[in-house]
């Protein structure tokens, strides 16, 4: 049984999940959960509009010395956000297409200010059947490879 609870990041990445949050807001998304931790595995935002569900993770930094933001979400990352919507799933049953989104925010170390904001949609995709195939109903279930090949 996946165990929930809410995650408090630091101030940058609050700052960072707030203007993410935001951006999901003006693009029409309605807000579900944010910061929803599944046995130590976290999804920043999760986000619903008519057509879909979007599991958004989102990178903040104020310098690109390590590279842009949306570049450190690594496979094992991807592994640990597909667990959790997994388990979110499981009990939320959704009729919504499944996507993942990354956003990431380079910010002014000074002023905080946004310098650049990049939100990449479908930013990856789960591996075939690790996403429960009750989710959600329709043609685009998890579980379908035809589906996922098509989306890369």
């Amino acid at each position: 049984m996946a165990i929930f609870h809410l995650h408090r990041p630091n101030d940058e990445g609050n700052l960072g999940e707030t203007i993410a949050a935001n951006l999901l807001r003006q693009k029409g998304f309605t807000i579900v959960e944010q910061n929803l931790k599944v046995n130590a595995k976290e999804i920043d935002i999760i986000a619903t509009n008519d057509e879909y569900i979007v599991f958004c993770e989102v990178k903040t930094r104020t310098s690109t010395f390590a590279g842009y933001p949306e570049e450190s979400v690594t496979k094992e990352k991807q592994r640990n956000i597909v667990y959790a919507a997994n388990a979110y799933l499981k009990i939320h049953h959704e009729n919504r297409k499944p996507r993942f989104d990354i956003i990431g925010i380079l910010l002014d170390p000074q002023t905080k200010q946004i310098q650049e904001l990049n939100h990449i949609e479908d930013a990856f995709f789960p591996p075939q059947r690790t996403i429960h195939a009750n989710s959600y109903s329709g043609q685009y279930r998890w579980h379908n490879k035809a589906y996922w090949k098509s989306k890369r």
